[in-house]
């Protein structure tokens, strides 16, 4: 029963990593938790592939070599969108479509604003190659914000630009202009705020978890939660086993932990604002949950909460569906 229920639902994940430079075959069934052999024993349909560009100096070389790191991999990522039995999807239609006709779709992403190299007119590349959100910061103060955890070893103070700079705040514009959705995974949470005050279009992070569940800066307090249902946003419950519990060791929690997180989500702001956002290959995974031919599990733990099938399609795909098309809209 709860199998053919998840055969039937559009199963997205927001939020994946691509190993870099290097990392084992995308079309074989090897140690990626994300593979097209494990995507199709789970039921998974779609997925968000991030560039993931780490924080660096922000000098000129630092500021090529990030850009030249992000486009080089959503090169892959568009790679990736060729195998068979996979499509690229830049659209919500598109990965509707990929999802009738029984094609797995990877969607391109971008984590880290400081891929720009400090240059908005990057942003146009990215959007022409399909990128549908980007997240602001990654650990670490970058150009355009401050971040959740500031990065001692690249010099951060506490805060450096209160929030969002002035180029943060044009890149925010721009990211609308453009259909590209403002991810505040990572952020400060000043730089959050901001930035749901600025966007025409609803606000995501794409993977984080409860700040009063979990106590951790890389989490979202309630009134971050009431922000971003205010915008029409959502949240995507991350399996990063420090976010979910803390301190906790992936072998020390499982699926249940991960719906505590969306129960919370649910019932303080509205089924219409949580997904489901692993960071698979970036380091989240939990007991019986470790890599995306598992995902089943957490379905099967969501119907034993309560959840029905439309509902489950919300979380499973729908509310991010709803946020794409959104950007899409708004986009000149």
């Amino acid at each position: 029963m709860a199998h053919e229920l998840h055969d039937r639902l559009l199963i997205l994940d927001t939020h994946v990593d691509i190993p870099w430079p290097n990392g084992p075959d995308f079309t074989t069934d090897g140690p990626r938790c994300v593979d097209l052999p494990k995507v199709r024993r789970g039921g998974v349909g779609a997925v968000c592939f991030a560039a993931y560009v780490p924080q660096g100096k922000r000098d000129d070389a630092g500021n090529t070599e990030a850009r030249t790191r992000a486009l080089a991999m959503l090169d892959t990522i568009a790679a990736m969108g060729r195998a068979e039995g996979a499509v690229p999807a830049h659209t919500a239609a598109a990965i509707e479509a990929a999802h009738r006709a029984g094609q797995f779709a990877v969607i391109p992403a971008v984590e880290n604003g400081t891929a720009l190299g400090g240059d908005l007119a990057v942003l146009d590349d990215f959007a022409a190659r399909g990128v549908r959100y980007m997240t602001l910061t990654h650990n670490g103060h970058n150009a355009l914000a401050d971040a959740a955890i500031p990065r001692a070893d690249l010099g951060d103070a506490p805060t450096e630009h209160g929030g969002l700079s002035a180029l943060g705040r044009a890149a925010i514009a721009r990211m609308n202009d453009l259909g590209i959705l403002i991810d505040v995974s990572h952020a400060s949470k000043p730089s959050m705020m901001q930035a749901v005050a600025l966007s025409r279009t609803p606000i995501v992070a794409t993977h984080s978890c409860v700040r009063t569940l979990c106590d951790h800066p890389r989490n979202l307090d309630d009134e971050q939660l009431a922000a971003l249902r205010d915008t029409g946003g959502l949240i995507q419950i991350t399996m990063v086993s420090a976010f979910l519990k803390r301190s906790a060791k992936p072998s020390d929690i499982g699926v249940a932990a991960i719906a505590d997180h969306v129960d919370y989500v649910a019932q303080r702001i509205g089924i219409d604002h949580v997904g489901i956002g692993t960071d698979f290959d970036g380091g989240g995974g939990v007991a019986g949950y470790m890599h995306a031919g598992q995902t089943p599990s957490l379905t099967e733990e969501l119907i034993k909460r309560g959840y029905n099938e439309p509902a489950l399609a919300k979380i499973w795909g729908g509310n991010f569906l709803r946020v794409l098309r959104v950007a899409e809209e708004v986009r000149v």
